[in-house]
């Protein structure tokens, strides 16, 4: 195809994405219902359900705002050639590929968030702060950009440069040794992400002597589960919304639990919903979906090595040579209609695990507990009780509440 082709498709591409994420978001709109059910009726009073529609009304209005805002800045980048513009801006003063690239996306990506920061300020000061959800401050909204332009700089950036290097020096079978390495990588971070990255965001403290502790170590031992350390994060430090998770691969186990769901749920809510984190383990979903996400890598990988080496992507996106880093967001557009069925699969695979999750947590622990810890956290966060099936079949990767609910009454 020439490069006058490829710009028409790589436009189409970006169009039915952007009408076709809309659609979605337009349905679920739609599908917004005032009436309670009655497995929540009794933990949602009239006056937070209504707060919780106008919520969500207000979060997809304000999106439609921002879609457009974002659509629009890059249908125009790729249509009057913009991209090549930057790279062309930048190319006389990086002799070097690599660097160029760095430059050339460190130049893009800064760009954009610089445009997008008034919407994203007024999500966090406006939208979440009217609804009860802010907690973060001024000093954290700046600290956490700063803070994510250097973790993004030293990590994107190094991945970005192997990625670059070994396309120049290994050549079309890149695609085998740099997917060894960001299979590694990813290991690595499942492997210490609350160890060296949380911390540069939230503080963790371990949880103190008391009946919680007591409670989830005893869960633990009577699943025999590899417990290490648990934590209390001070999720408060940013919103109110609450989570729980785990990390670590092997025996060292760390349960991680916002203050947020401590405050407002029970010890048997609590140990429920660090049962169903267990569920995952033992169901052996980190384990699968960790192999599913190197899969997915290897192949994405390969189909850029068809790719990655044709001047015509450059061109078409107004380079005047042939430039990796031209390429990339090229394929990146072409390949998203792939990435889009992928994911999918990824999210239904997602629903199932998380029904076999709840599932466990009722039969090592207590499904009365855990019913109850998703009705308060769907209420304290205001989530969607009617969400559109098909929003939910292309976007969700964890069942609706009321899905959930009905699974575990039914087990």
């Amino acid at each position: 195809m020439n490069p006058t082709t490829i710009l028409y498709i790589v436009l189409a591409i970006s169009a039915m994405s952007y009408l076709f994420d809309q659609a979605l978001d337009y349905l679920n709109l739609k599908a917004q219902r005032k009436d309670i059910p009655d497995e929540i009726a009794s933990f949602y009073d009239k006056e937070k359900y209504i707060k919780s529609l106008d919520y969500h009304r207000e979060q997809t209005r304000f999106s439609f705002i921002t879609s457009a805002f974002s659509f629009v800045i890059s249908f125009s980048m790729l249509l009057f050639g913009g991209f090549g513009w930057v790279d062309a801006m930048l190319r006389p003063y990086f002799d070097n590929e690599i660097v160029l690239a760095l430059g050339f996306f460190g130049v893009i990506i800064i760009s954009s968030d610089i445009l997008t920061l008034p919407f994203q300020w007024h999500s966090t000061f406006g939208i979440e702060e009217k609804y009860g959800f802010n907690k973060t401050t001024v000093k954290t909204f700046v600290t956490d950009k700063l803070k994510g332009y250097l973790l993004g700089g030293l990590i994107g950036g190094t991945l970005l440069a192997l990625l670059i290097f070994s396309i120049n020096w290994i050549g079309p079978n890149f695609w085998v040794w740099f997917g060894i390495l960001a299979a590694v990588f990813i290991l690595f971070i499942n492997m210490f992400y609350t160890t060296l990255l949380l911390p540069l965001f939230n503080k963790l403290t371990p949880l103190g002597d008391g009946e919680l502790k007591n409670a989830i170590e005893a869960f633990a031992k009577k699943v025999d589960f590899p417990l290490d350390n648990i934590f209390i994060m001070d999720g408060s430090k940013r919103s109110k919304k609450a989570n729980a998770f785990f990390s670590g691969i092997g025996k060292k186990k760390k349960i991680v639990l916002f203050d947020t769901l401590i405050e407002n749920h029970t010890t048997d809510e609590l140990v429920a919903v660090l049962a169903h984190e267990v569920g995952h383990f033992k169901k052996k979903h980190i384990v699968w979906s960790y192999v599913l996400s190197v899969i997915q890598i290897f192949f994405t990988l390969f189909i850029l090595s068809l790719m990655v080496f044709n001047q015509d992507l450059s061109i078409a996106l107004g380079g005047k040579v042939q430039a990796i880093h031209l390429n990339l967001i090229a394929f990146m557009i072409l390949f998203s209609p792939i990435s889009s069925i992928t994911g999918l699969f990824t999210s239904m695979y997602s629903r199932k695990n998380e029904f076999e999750a709840d599932a466990y947590a009722k039969e090592t622990f207590s499904g009365t507990a855990l019913s109850n810890a998703l009705k308060k956290l769907s209420v304290d966060s205001l989530s969607n009780l009617y969400p559109h099936p098909t929003y939910v079949f292309f976007h969700y990767s964890h069942p609706p509440l009321l899905k959930r609910l009905e699974a575990i009454n039914q087990q």
